[in-house]
């Protein structure tokens, strides 16, 4: 089977690809995107302080850098959902990353009341420190808080408001860019939150990181297709001889190439046409599917940059 030009997978591990990924050229960028990010500059001097929802399995991939200055504006905290489904050594490193930038963050699986609980403190201490120091003169600042919630699609952002709502308030689509207006939602009394459409950047500072980008389910599948995604996973997952690749399909061995791995998971998963020809469309699927609802294992694309 022809080689191709090895790929960084996850920055530290090299793995020479049975298809060529680069040749996609993936990236996503539709005109509601640039509507929208107009947008969200214009109503930031409404607010008290931005959360930038982020995918805890690509910490620097699932985040805009088209948005940084702008965002330097307002009180600023990255949210790193999905924490659940992200490599717990990883989340330590990213941890330590994150530190030294100096911008308020956290890990959390949205699920979590606890940490959601935790997550608004951290904010309502954030607001109230900003308030304190433009008037100090003012001994008890006011509760009242209004927070924007931004990031690219699928990290998040609807079932993160309706847990804070305590209710449906905003729709959850599997679909990325579901989401296309703004919109303002009473959370309680003190607390006022203005929903954003998921948005990317331009144009993506990697090539892998489409890759990474479409896994997570940010780019959707009826723009890069199935295929190149599902790829892509079995061969980070088998990079890292993973263990729970393995069990789920009831692999014996990682060992072997790509296309190989992919048609003995539609031998075992019976992804099969008439005359047992390999369903193929329907593997990618299964496989992409599998990923996204966390049975594969947990994962991280990406290691923090190095200290210059």
């Amino acid at each position: 089977m022809k080689k191709n030009t090895p790929l960084k997978l996850t920055d530290d591990i090299e793995l020479t690809p049975d298809v060529d990924y680069k040749a996609a050229g993936i990236n996503w960028y539709p005109g509601h995107m640039a509507r929208a990010i107009r947008e969200i500059k214009e109503k930031l001097k409404t607010v008290d302080i931005v959360f930038e929802i982020r995918d805890a399995r690509a910490p620097l991939a699932s985040g805009n850098k088209n948005l940084e200055s702008t965002l330097r504006q307002k009180s600023h905290f990255i949210i790193l959902n999905k924490a659940n489904l992200a490599t717990p050594n990883m989340i330590i490193q990213w941890e330590a990353w994150f530190e030294k930038q100096g911008t308020p963050f956290m890990f959390i699986d949205c699920f979590d009341k606890g940490q959601m609980k935790k997550m608004m403190a951290m904010a309502r201490t954030i607001v109230a420190d900003k308030r304190r120091q433009s008037n100090p003169e003012v001994p008890n600042p006011k509760t009242q808080m209004r927070l924007m919630i931004i990031g690219l699609p699928n990290t998040g952002k609807s079932t993160i408001i309706n847990m804070l709502a305590g209710r449906t308030a905003v729709k959850v689509a599997d679909k990325p860019g579901q989401t296309q207006v703004q919109q303002l939602i009473k959370i309680d009394k003190d607390l006022d939150l203005l929903d954003t459409p998921g948005v990317m950047p331009p144009s993506l500072a990697k090539e892998e990181h489409g890759l990474w980008l479409s896994a997570l389910n940010a780019i959707p599948d009826d723009v890069v297709g199935e295929e190149l995604p599902a790829k892509f996973l079995v061969d980070h997952f088998r990079s890292l001889n993973s263990k729970e690749f393995k069990e789920r399909y009831k692999l014996e061995s990682l060992e072997i190439p790509t296309e190989e791995i992919i048609e003995k998971i539609a031998v075992l998963r019976g992804c099969l046409k008439q005359k047992g020809a390999l369903d193929l469309e329907r593997v990618y699927k299964l496989i992409l599917g599998d990923f996204r609802k966390g049975e594969l294992g947990k994962c991280c694309f990406g290691v923090p940059p190095k200290d210059e």
